[in-house]
C-alpha cells in the first residue's frame, strides 16, 4: 500500500500547511514522512477533539467543526468547559450528533486538564464518557505518539475483504492480529492505519464488493 499510495502524513492539522496526499479529506494539514507531530499542546488537543468528532462521520465534516471551534475561540479545554451549551453545539453541528459530541468534548476537556500534561493510559481514556477503543487508540497514537494500534471500520472491512482474518472479527481480535504482523514502531502504526483508510476509500470509489462505508 505504501508503494501504491505513498506516505499519508496523518493526523491533518489546521495550522500546518502540508499537502494532501489522499483522494479525500483536508486539502492541507498533512505531513507525509514526518512523525514528530504534534509540536504544540494546541495541536495535541486539536487531534484529541478531532478523534472525538470523527465518530460516525466523514473527516470533511470534522474539519468544518474544528474551523468553527477556532472561530468561536473554543478549541482548547478551558473555553470548552466555560462555553454556553448552545454555542458549543452550534460550532460542531457539521460533525453530526452534535449534542452528544458536545458532552463528549466537555468530558474529555475536564479529563485533559486533570492529566496535567501527562500521557494518558488507554484504560484511563476508556473511562472517559464517550471515549471508546478506536477513539482512545487514535488519541494515544496520534496526539501522544504512543505505539498503539488503531482499528476502524475501514481496517475491519479491508481485513475481511482480503481474507486476512476469519470472522467473527471484532476490534480486539483485529488489533491483536495487526500487532502480531507489523513492526511495533510509531511510524509503522500511523502509516498502516492511514493507508488502510485510503485503500478502503479507493475500493469504495471503484465499486468493489465489500467496500468500506
Amino acid at each position: 500500500m505504501l508503494e501504491a499510495y505513498g506516505p499519508q502524513g496523518w493526523w491533518p492539522l489546521l495550522d500546518h500547511a502540508g499537502r494532501n496526499p489522499t483522494l479525500t479529506g483536508r486539502l492541507t494539514g498533512y505531513h507525509p514522512g514526518d512523525f514528530t507531530f504534534p509540536h504544540t499542546e494546541s495541536q495535541r488537543f486539536e487531534i484529541c477533539c478531532g478523534a472525538i468528532l470523527t465518530q460516525n462521520t466523514a473527516w470533511t465534516n470534522v474539519e468544518k467543526a474544528l474551523v468553527e471551534l477556532v472561530r468561536a475561540g473554543l478549541l482548547s479545554p478551558r473555553p470548552i468547559l466555560g462555553a454556553a451549551e448552545g454555542a458549543l453545539e452550534t460550532a460542531i453541528r457539521s460533525s453530526g450528533y452534535f449534542r452528544a459530541k458536545a458532552k463528549k468534548l466537555r468530558a474529555f476537556a475536564e479529563f485533559y486538564l486533570g492529566q496535567g500534561g501527562r500521557t494518558p493510559g488507554r484504560e484511563a481514556l476508556l473511562s472517559v464518557w464517550g471515549i471508546g477503543p478506536e477513539t482512545a487508540d487514535s488519541i494515544r497514537l496520534y496526539a501522544y505518539g504512543q505505539v498503539e494500534m488503531v482499528i476502524d471500520a475501514y481496517t475491519l472491512r479491508v481485513l475481511r475483504r482480503h481474507g486476512f482474518c476469519r470472522p467473527p472479527l471484532d476490534y480486539d481480535r483485529a488489533k491483536r492480529y495487526c500487532e502480531q504482523h507489523l513492526p511495533r514502531t510509531l511510524a509503522d502504526y500511523q502509516e498502516f492505519h492511514a493507508l488502510m483508510v485510503e485503500h478502503a476509500k479507493r475500493l469504495r470509489a471503484a465499486g468493489a464488493p465489500g467496500r468500506a462505508a
